[in-house]
């Protein structure tokens, strides 16, 4: 396992220590398999385009430590914006990421999915459940979970 310390960029400015259950060179070996993408180069990309976009809508102490569970290249991706200052919800945060990539919602769909799914391994079944409860609806779907409502 390899730890690093880089600047998570919270509120606090607080250092984390990459705590990675992978490599990131693993971490794109999955998101290429589990994405069916033709190259290594693009299941990168996606893992950074989905990171940076998504590390805008975790805030808290959430944000510091899931970007301590991931490999560091991808935790410097992940909290290299600051958080958005409103929060959106699954589809309008794909909708949103398609737009500002070009790429069509279905594709943006899919790397989302794809890359969000290898991140819920890394974040662990409570750490992921604290995320999602600070989001609005329509991620638990994107991290490959069910969508769980309140009944009226």
């Amino acid at each position: 396992m390899r730890k690093a310390t880089v600047s998570a960029m919270n509120h606090q400015q607080q250092p984390f220590r990459s705590t990675a259950g992978m490599t990131f060179e693993q971490m794109l070996a999955q998101v290429r398999y589990e994405g069916a993408y033709a190259t290594l180069a693009q299941a990168e990309q996606a893992v950074h385009t989905v990171l940076a976009a998504f590390g805008r809508q975790v805030t808290g102490e959430e944000r510091v430590e899931l970007a301590a569970r991931l490999p560091y290249e991808a935790a410097v991706t992940f909290t290299s914006q600051a958080p958005a200052a409103e929060a959106l919800s699954g589809w309008t945060f794909v909708k949103d990421l398609a737009s500002s990539t070009g790429g069509s919602p279905a594709t943006t769909r899919w790397d989302t999915g794809t890359v969000l799914r290898v991140v819920a391994r890394l974040a662990g079944e409570d750490l992921l459940s604290r995320v999602l409860t600070q989001l609005p609806s329509g991620y638990a779907l994107l991290f490959g979970r069910a969508e769980l409502t309140q009944a009226a």
